[in-house]
């Protein structure tokens, strides 16, 4: 069994700029040199929650998001879904993070249980429904959490509503390498091969958690070791495999470039990226931290795309110190 992976922190690396990733998916055989952290639930367990009874729907630009919000506290914390997700990705921090703040995720515009939007499917649009929505719950200034997709959306967010963002957090966000790729036929061709592997079908999955080898086919563009999720858990992720937004998502997340917006965000950032995430490379990582100027790097060394559930101790404590850090740094 492989050593504890460890937090690393960077400030202002040099710029890399590597795309594809060149972290590539395992067998389930590879399973067995995971870490003893990896995957591990923090506490309390999600299991140990009456979801159904913190979910509800609220309408935004005439159509209705689906969203959970658990926990009270001074500060809001939302989260955002990435391309094919649901608010069931966030299951791993929810429950923590309610302990000392209000928690929601949300399903985005055509994704979970909301409804698809009104106007065509835009990052823009999809900043534009978070800020609506935090401003149909009556919330001011929220810490925002976003994963790949999310990421993305959560930082146009900051630049374009900058009142409604207090901290950012971008979990391998996308917006980075999704902007670069489409100067070239061959980028954009093999990015929507790769991407469109993730575009499945909920009785399809059900059938993919049967066996271990059809788990790490499936999850490992996603997941580092997939095989060593619960299977509990990856049955909640695969809820919503084929969405109706995901293909018109997909091309938003390629058609909208922001990096030279980037410099406009002004509040404390922490980038958080699994050093062996296939679909989005660390050099997207070290980008951000390169333009957003109040910003650092949390590297988790053996993860992939999804820290927040691959390492969810680890991920809720270094949430938790961000955002905490700056109200103790100004005391």
């Amino acid at each position: 069994m492989a050593e504890a992976a460890s937090q690393r922190h960077y400030r202002r690396g040099p710029l890399r700029d590597i795309w594809p990733s060149p972290a590539r998916p395992l067998t389930h055989r590879a399973a067995g040199k995971a870490d003893g952290q990896y995957g591990v639930s923090d506490s309390p367990d999600w299991r140990s929650i009456d979801w159904p009874l913190h979910t509800h729907q609220i309408e935004v630009n005439g159509r209705s998001m689906n969203y959970v919000d658990i926990g009270a506290g001074e500060k809001t914390v939302v989260f955002v879904h990435g391309l094919g997700g649901s608010w069931q990705n966030w299951l791993e921090n929810l429950p923590r993070t309610s302990l000392s703040c209000r928690a929601i995720a949300v399903d985005l515009p055509g994704f979970g249980r909301s409804q698809m939007p009104a106007d065509q499917i835009s990052i823009t649009g999809f900043a534009s429904a978070v800020d609506r929505f935090c401003e149909a719950l009556g919330l001011d200034s929220v810490i925002l959490v976003g994963n790949s997709m999310g990421g993305f959306t959560a930082a146009e967010v900051a630049i374009r509503h900058p009142d409604r963002v207090s901290h950012l957090v971008l979990v391998d966000a996308a917006g980075i390498s999704s902007a670069a790729v489409t100067r070239s036929r061959f980028g954009e061709r093999f990015a929507r091969q790769l991407m469109m592997r993730g575009q499945g079908n909920p009785e399809g999955a059900k059938k993919m958690l049967t066996r271990p080898g059809f788990t790490a086919l499936g999850m490992g563009l996603v997941a580092r070791y997939p095989t060593r999720l619960s299977k509990d858990f990856l049955a909640e992720q695969i809820l919503t495999f084929g969405d109706e937004g995901f293909a018109p998502a997909f091309d938003a997340i390629l058609a909208y470039d922001f990096r030279e917006r980037l410099p406009e965000i002004d509040d404390p950032v922490l980038v958080v990226q699994g050093e062996d995430d296939i679909l989005v490379p660390l050099g997207d990582a070290i980008e951000f931290c390169e333009r957003i100027p109040d910003s650092e790097l949390l590297l988790l060394p053996d993860t992939g795309h999804v820290p927040m559930f691959e390492r969810p101790k680890v991920f809720n404590d270094a949430l938790l110190a961000f955002i905490e850090a700056p109200l103790a740094a100004n005391s």
